[in-house]
């Protein structure tokens, strides 16, 4: 029998040539699209993957991607709202751009944030916190919707960890890109036998994959 705990990172939250900004989980833009959360539910379906319950982080940009999913997905169920999965805290780059982020940082921080999630200096991030809770989470999808899909909508901070869910985090970051595109999906499995979560897909972009 396999559980699985899938994962998907909020839709777009700035306009088509507009300068990106670093928004974290005190700022709570909405979409400016629909097509990515949409994309979501509809890769779910076509894969036969469908959610039994659906949860998540409880920002806008979260909460309407989830609810975007489910509608696509063809699903009648509630999306459930959690603090856990809350974006992390950008301290005092919260809401500035890239550029404004790495003339603080430096270039270097930013790339072991993105390689190996080593927090840069004055991010209000507990990399412990989100790793237990992660762990947390995996007994409890394992123990309470054994042989069910479970979907998380979180943000990129946060997902980065998950992959400690595979018990080993250091192979995982060395072989693969940590920082999840937006309205991408990350699968993780588990069999009765298995010690550990397995990841089966990562930074999937559902619209590669329908037509």
């Amino acid at each position: 029998m396999t559980t699985r705990i899938i994962i998907a990172r909020h839709g777009n939250t700035f306009n088509k040539g507009e300068t990106p900004r670093r928004v974290g989980g005190k700022t709570d833009l909405p979409l400016v699209e629909t097509e990515r959360g949409s994309n979501v539910g509809g890769y779910l379906k076509a894969v036969n993957l469908l959610p039994a319950h659906v949860f998540a982080a409880p920002l806008k940009r979260t909460t309407e991607t989830a609810r975007l999913a489910v509608e696509a997905a063809g699903l009648n169920i509630p999306v459930q709202i959690i603090e856990d999965f809350r974006e992390v805290d950008y301290g005092p780059d919260e809401n500035k751009t890239e550029d404004e982020v790495i003339a603080r940082i430096g270039q270097d921080a930013l790339d072991k944030w993105n390689k190996d999630a080593i927090v840069p200096d004055g991010w209000e991030v507990n990399p412990r916190e989100i790793i237990k809770t992660w762990l947390e989470w995996g007994k409890k999808v394992e123990h309470d919707y054994h042989n069910q899909n479970i979907l998380i909508v979180s943000s990129n901070g946060v997902i980065r960890f998950a992959p400690y869910l595979t018990g080993d985090f250091t192979k995982f970051s060395a072989e693969h890109d940590i920082k999840v595109g937006t309205g991408s999906i990350c699968i993780f499995e588990k069999e009765d036998n298995d010690a550990n979560w397995k990841c089966t897909g990562w930074n999937i972009k559902p619209k590669d994959h329908l037509s």
